[in-house]
């Protein structure tokens, strides 16, 4: 239940973003505090805000904060690698996640629900800004094992505004990542 910087350069990244994010609809993975889903709901997303199913603490959390901002999200438990009802209702035009590269014993059911998402939705992407704290040789090794490939990385600081990044710190990068569709034939 902490903003991290990931989370406020993926929130910014939508907001610049914003016109592409009106009227889509958008799947947060790992919401956490939802600051990236919360923005695209403010500029015309229909949100989905996801995070670890039985942790409870954490989605009361998110449904509080959706209505302290006046946003109606959906607010679901989603745990990555499981199959459970919910995950076959949702057919995003965006998945984000921010800061859910952090534990590699993760990385696998993280990249099987987000290659699901995008197999069951046509054209979607997903988005997604990490530390780069493995370095990105082990995300394209993922991307290729799950059929994925990188659309756009961008160093994370490239884009936020000068008084937004001096009091963030880390490496941080955002990838856009969609199906490889040759791949998928």
């Amino acid at each position: 239940m902490f903003v991290w910087p990931c989370s406020i350069i993926l929130a910014e990244y939508v907001w610049q973003q914003r016109s592409r994010f009106t009227g889509c609809k958008v799947v947060e993975l790992g919401a956490g505090t939802s600051l990236p889903g919360l923005v695209a709901a403010k500029v015309g997303a229909d949100v989905t805000l996801t995070d670890i199913a039985h942790n409870t603490e954490v989605l009361n959390n998110i449904r509080k904060i959706c209505a302290l901002n006046n946003a109606s999200c959906i607010v679901s438990g989603l745990t990555w690698g499981d199959w459970d009802e919910p995950i076959f209702d949702l057919h995003p035009n965006i998945i984000l996640g921010a800061d859910v590269l952090y534990d590699s014993a993760n990385f696998d059911d993280l990249f099987a629900t987000v290659t699901f998402l995008l197999e069951n939705s046509p054209g979607a992407v997903f988005i997604t800004a990490y530390h780069n704290r493995s370095g990105h040789h082990l995300i394209e090794f993922l991307m290729v094992k799950w059929g994925l490939k990188c659309l756009k990385l961008l160093d994370g600081f490239s884009f936020l505004p000068s008084c937004k990044a001096a009091s963030l710190q880390g490496n941080i990068q955002l990838v856009e990542i969609a199906l490889d569709k040759e791949k998928h034939n």
